[in-house]
């Protein structure tokens, strides 16, 4: 089989390395620049596992990269829409740029070949496309990456959810994802688009309302960590579940679908309460962990408070999207000093320019107020704390998910605030 990819960021990058340990694989992308970095092997961000499976797969020659669509069209069997679809900061989806992008590569391709989508694009699209594009026929299999954790979640996915409307295709498709995934669930086109903005949306809301439990532990005495617990071990709930109380969903994928279906509401004027409140709770528990140090050392004008943990998550070096980043802007904007230390992030952007960066934690923490716990990278489970935490002017610690929580329970004098804990 011949697949090409279309749109080699994240998601796309990903699926072309996993794709070419099985199938003849040509990835599509109009940015030049990034095209040369995948020919050489690298990723256009940080992934665990990914330049290795990149390399290895160029060496093979099962896969190539290139900004030609005729080149990477005209053979295929497959065209597979991978972009990472933008969000602005409204968590609305920029729909037009993957759209535009996929019409400059679809003339190139075979009459009859298929079209997957897996770019995050609204429900209706695949019908708007056949329509637009009759020689071609169209499906849509939901993304199911994270970050970090991305060549795991592909190749070792528990379903394949599949939307097609013909018949003929689906032995393809089957034959696509068998070495990926336990089982291939096929529906319409429509259900498997509607399947990703509802599961986005479902677990956004598991996480938002476990946080506005825990916020009224917080008053009450009552140990969210503890209720969680009382949650997940009813049956009809699960151990699995998003009910874990601490920070906020972040990035612009679990918002982008609740966004979506609240937009697809007031479209068609369809009155719904519950799922545009999700996104207004998230946004209110943002502010979390900048309320908390408030709370804490009131006024933050001229105080010292280090972040620990940049990026959006562990595992990657993105930024965009980040808490961490955010916090920075707000204790910045109240008049704090602001320190900061992450083992991905080498350099600041302009934005946090204000932020002194620190090369290790303990040159971060130095002098500090208060220390603020985001992205939990495992080397500050391994970090001396016992020598760290003298170096403070006051050993406060806001750690929303409690993630140092057996690392700093020994500590003489610790203050270690977290959600859900009174």
């Amino acid at each position: 089989m011949n697949v090409t990819v279309l749109g080699l960021w994240h998601l796309g990058s990903v699926t072309a390395a996993c794709c070419a340990k099985h199938f003849n694989v040509v990835g599509l992308d109009f940015d030049a620049a990034n095209i040369a970095k995948l020919n050489a092997g690298q990723a256009p961000l940080l992934e665990p596992g990914l330049n290795e499976l990149l390399a290895a797969a160029l060496a093979a020659k099962k896969l190539s990269f290139t900004t030609d669509a005729k080149v990477a069209c005209k053979n295929a069997d497959i065209l597979w829409l991978t972009y990472d679809t933008p969000v602005n900061d409204e968590d609305e989806s920029d729909v037009e740029f993957v759209l535009g992008n996929l019409r400059r590569a679809v003339p190139s391709l075979p009459n009859g070949a298929l079209v997957l989508i897996s770019a995050q694009l609204p429900v209706g699209t695949c019908a708007q496309l056949e329509k637009e594009f009759p020689r071609f026929h169209f499906a849509c299999s939901p993304e199911n990456l994270r970050l970090g954790k991305a060549i795991d979640a592909f190749e070792k996915a528990d379903r394949a959810i599949v939307g097609i409307r013909n018949d003929a295709k689906k032995n393809l498709l089957a034959e696509l994802f068998k070495p990926f995934a336990a089982q291939t669930i096929l529906m319409r086109t429509e259900s498997a688009e509607m399947v990703k903005h509802a599961l986005n949306s479902f677990l956004a809301l598991s996480i938002t309302f476990i946080n506005e439990v825990a916020r009224l532990c917080e008053y009450t005495g009552a140990d969210a960590k503890e209720v969680s617990l009382g949650l997940k071990s009813e049956a009809r709930i699960g151990m699995k579940s998003y009910l874990g109380p601490g920070g906020p969903f972040a990035g612009g994928t679990l918002a982008r679908d609740v966004v979506t279906l609240s937009k697809l509401a007031t479209a068609h004027g369809e009155i719904i309460s519950v799922i545009p409140a999700i996104k207004q709770s998230n946004d209110l528990h943002r502010g979390w962990a900048f309320r908390r140090l408030q709370s804490r050392l009131g006024d933050l004008r001229g105080k010292k408070i280090a972040v620990l943990g940049l990026t959006y998550t562990t595992n990657t070096d993105t930024l965009r999207r980040s808490a961490a980043v955010e916090l920075c802007q707000q204790l910045l904007a109240a008049g704090a000093k602001v320190s900061a230390y992450d083992p991905a992030v080498k350099n600041l952007p302009s934005e946090l320019s204000s932020v002194s960066l620190g090369n290790d934690i303990s040159v971060a923490l130095a002098g500090t107020e208060a220390v603020a716990v985001c992205t939990e990278w495992p080397q500050f489970r391994q970090a001396d704390w016992a020598k760290i935490i003298p170096l403070m002017r006051q050993p406060v610690f806001v750690d929303a998910n409690r993630f140092l929580e057996k690392e700093l329970k020994n500590v003489a004098g610790v203050e270690h605030l977290s959600v859900g804990r009174a």
